[in-house]
């Protein structure tokens, strides 16, 4: 346990909070919380995940980007459902750039837990772009995910990341239930009789 895993594991508490709350500054201090972790697992071989947290910190932006287009609700963002078609296509891509970044690995590098570090690198990516466009899934993603981490983690003697990822799954699962309760106030009409994208009364 190195000083730097602790204030990374801080920030990245921090970031993940933000995000459950809806608030857009999540993104900014996930940037500062995923240039600490590229040194982190960089250290610890798992080079999938090194580059993972460069496109992380490119993902950042975009994320700011699409959470300050409007949608505003008292500083907080309006959440939206994931369509079947967009949802089938993100996990083909993370299948695809699991397969691919995973043959690389092996190949070339000489990583920890290569098939394992690339699948979680690449649905990691697609929770990410999913959580940018403010979609509800995007936490069902991340709590999979985060679970395996938990794992891979306790692996390689990174306890207190593993910890952090144990915790994730629990803000996953708090950050599920908000953005499922804010989709569903969203979704009803603001009075009885009214449409519920409109809020004009329907006659």
């Amino acid at each position: 346990m190195s000083t730097l895993e602790i204030i990374a594991v801080l920030v990245n508490v921090l970031g993940v909070w933000l995000t459950a709350r809806r608030i857009r500054w999540c993104w900014p201090v996930s940037v500062v919380a995923v240039l600490l972790y590229a040194w982190i697992f960089y250290d610890a071989k798992l080079y999938s995940d090194t580059l993972l947290q460069g496109i992380f910190a490119v993902l950042q932006g975009y994320g700011w980007w699409r959470w300050s287009q409007g949608g505003l609700s008292e500083g907080k963002v309006h959440v939206a459902r994931l369509s079947l078609r967009e949802g089938l296509l993100g996990l083909l891509f993370g299948a695809v750039g699991a397969a691919l970044l995973g043959g690389l690995m092996v190949h070339f590098t000489d990583a920890a837990v290569p098939w394992v570090d690339a699948s979680l690198t690449a649905f990691s990516l697609v929770a990410s772009v999913w959580a940018a466009r403010k979609y509800v899934a995007s936490w069902w993603l991340w709590i999979v995910l985060d679970v395996i981490y938990v794992g891979l983690f306790l692996f390689k003697d990174l306890q207190l990341t593993a910890a952090l990822y144990a915790g994730f799954v629990v803000l996953a699962i708090y950050g599920l239930r908000a953005w499922q309760q804010d989709l569903k106030s969203q979704e009803q009409p603001p009075f009885p009789g009214a449409d519920s994208t409109t809020g004009e009364l329907i006659r």
